[in-house]
């Protein structure tokens, strides 16, 4: 099974409701793609800052699972830290590119990009998985 085979046939339930699909994947970068729909958004028709949050989670996780060691028997977040730096519209698509910072033994940390189709950044996630 590859890596993009073994995140497609996990069951991320809110990734799930959150319409987010993983495109992408291999063990140093894995990209997923979420559409900004009315019900992921604040005021004026924009991505709530939560939906984006959580998106970012669950591509960090994602990529943390692919690359757990044999004997794990799972991930889960210790720490996310996201910048803001512009918004994304009610039907445009945000891409999320999780590349790897540490991938240790108890832990891992993963950056993820979140930009529109165009390239246009929308916010810088860092987080912390614990190896569970």
């Amino acid at each position: 099974m590859t890596p993009l085979e073994k995140i497609q046939s996990m069951k991320m339930p809110f990734a799930e409701l959150q319409g987010v699909t993983f495109v992408e994947a291999d063990k140093d970068r894995v990209v997923a793609r979420m559409l900004v729909r009315p019900d992921l958004c604040t005021l004026f028709q924009t991505v709530h800052g939560g939906a984006l949050m959580a998106f970012a989670d669950s591509v960090g996780a994602a990529a943390t699972v692919i690359n757990l060691p044999e004997d794990a028997k799972g991930t889960t977040t210790l720490e996310s830290k996201t910048n803001f730096i512009g918004g994304a519209k009610e039907g445009t698509t945000v891409v999320a590119t999780a590349t790897p910072v540490h991938r240790g033994r108890r832990t891992q940390v993963w950056t993820t990009r979140l930009e529109t189709e165009d390239g246009r950044l929308v916010a810088i996630v860092t987080q912390t998985q614990m190896v569970l």
